[in-house]
C-alpha cells in the first residue's frame, strides 16, 4: 500500500508497508513531517526504516541531527576523516552539517537494513548539551534487548494510529523522541565520539542564514557580506568544512529541496519549484539537477514518487 497524506503539522511523504508494524517490518517506510507553527523544544524531521539501505554522499551534511542505526546486515560510514563499519545495534548520531557518506559494507554483504531519525527543536542545543550528546558519535546498545529498535516501533505505531493529521501528534511525538534520547543515554555506550568541527563553529550562523534564505537571488558577494569576511576567507572555511564552495553549499540546498518538493507535491510544476527553491530559469534548475543527481527533475519524480 503506498499513502502520501500532507497537512500542517506533518507528511507521511513515503510508506510502503505489507502489515502492520510490529515486531518485524518488511518493507520501506518513511515519514517526513513540518517543523510545527510553535517551534518546540525538540520535534522530528523524519523517521523511518530502509529493508535495504542505499548509497548516500552528503557532502554539506544534513540540517538537522541524524540518528541511523543498523538493524540487519552492515554498513560503512565516513565522516571526519574515518571510515567505520556499523553493524548489527550499533548506530550513529550526526551532528548538523556534518559532511558523510554512507553504503553497505559491500566488502562483507549488500543487505544492510536501517532504521533512522532526524530531529531538531528550538531548546536542542540545550538538551543534547544537558545529555552531553551534542557531538557526532558511535553507539552501542549495552544490554542486547533492541530497546533503540522497540522506540522506533513505537514512532511507527503512534503515527499509525492517528487516524488524521491534528496538531496533538506533534506534541506526542516529541515527547516520544525526547524519551528516545533518554534511552540512548542509559542504555547506550558510546564506542567513538568526535569532537565539534572548528571550521564549521566558525561559520555557523552563516550556514544557519542559507537555510533561511536559500530561496532568494544571492550569490558569493551577499553570502561573504553576510559572513562579514572576505570571500577567500570565507571560501576556504566552506572547502574545510564541506569541501565546497560556498555557492557550492547554497546549490545543494536548494536541490535537497526541489527533491522534497517534486515528492511532496506532485502537482507543482518545475517552473515552480525552480522558483521555489532559488532558480532563476527552469532551464537551469533542470541542468543543475541533472548535474547533480544524474537525471532530470522529471525523471527523479517518476522513479521516487511512486515506491
Amino acid at each position: 500500500m503506498i499513502c502520501a497524506l500532507q497537512s500542517d503539522h506533518f507528511i507521511i511523504k513515503e510508506i510502503t508497508t505489507k502489515k502492520k508494524v510490529g515486531i518485524a517490518l518488511d518493507d520501506k517506510i518513511r515519514y517526513t513531517f513540518s517543523p510545527p507553527e510553535k517551534t518546540l523544544p525538540i520535534y522530528l524531521d523524519s523517521v523511518g526504516y530502509n529493508p535495504q539501505e542505499l548509497d548516500f554522499d552528503r557532502p554539506e551534511g544534513y540540517p538537522y541531527y541524524h540518528w541511523l542505526q543498523t538493524i540487519e546486515g552492515q554498513g560503512v560510514i565516513e565522516f571526519n576523516d574515518r571510515k567505520l563499519v556499523l553493524d548489527r545495534q550499533k548506530a550513529v548520531l550526526l551532528a548538523p552539517y556534518t559532511p558523510h557518506r554512507y553504503h553497505p559494507n559491500y566488502e562483507q554483504t549488500s543487505d544492510w537494513s536501517t532504521v533512522y531519525l532526524t530531529f531538531s527543536g528550538e531548546a536542542i542545543d540545550q538538551i543534547l548539551n544537558a545529555l552531553d550528546m551534542s557531538h557526532s558519535a558511535v553507539y552501542h546498545e549495552e544490554d542486547q534487548i533492541d530497546l533503540f529498535y522497540q522506540s522506533f516501533q513505537t514512532f511507527f505505531n503512534t503515527i499509525e494510529s492517528s487516524k488524521e493529521a491534528s496538531p496533538l501528534i506533534d506534541y506526542e511525538l516529541s515527547g516520544k523522541l525526547y524519551q528516545f534520547l533518554m534511552t540512548v543515554k542509559k542504555y547506550g555506550t558510546i564506542d567513538e565520539q568526535f569532537s565539534a568541527n572548528q571550521s564549521y563553529e566558525k561559520i555557523r550562523p552563516i550556514v544557519e542564514w542559507l537555510e533561511q534564505v536559500y530561496s532568494e537571488n544571492i550569490g558569493l558577494m551577499e553570502i561573504s557580506e553576510q559572513a562579514h569576511m572576505s570571500s577567500q576567507h570565507l571560501n576556504k572555511l566552506f572547502h574545510d568544512t564541506f569541501g565546497l564552495s560556498p555557492y557550492a553549499f547554497l546549490v545543494q540546498l536548494r536541490i535537497r529541496e526541489a527533491k522534497r518538493l517534486l515528492l511532496t507535491d506532485v502537482n507543482l510544476t518545475l517552473r515552480e519549484i525552480a522558483e521555489q527553491v532559488g532558480f532563476n530559469a527552469v532551464s537551469h534548475f533542470v541542468t543543475t539537477f541533472k548535474n547533480k543527481e544524474g537525471m532530470t527533475p522529471k525523471k527523479y519524480r517518476d522513479l521516487h514518487a511512486s515506491k
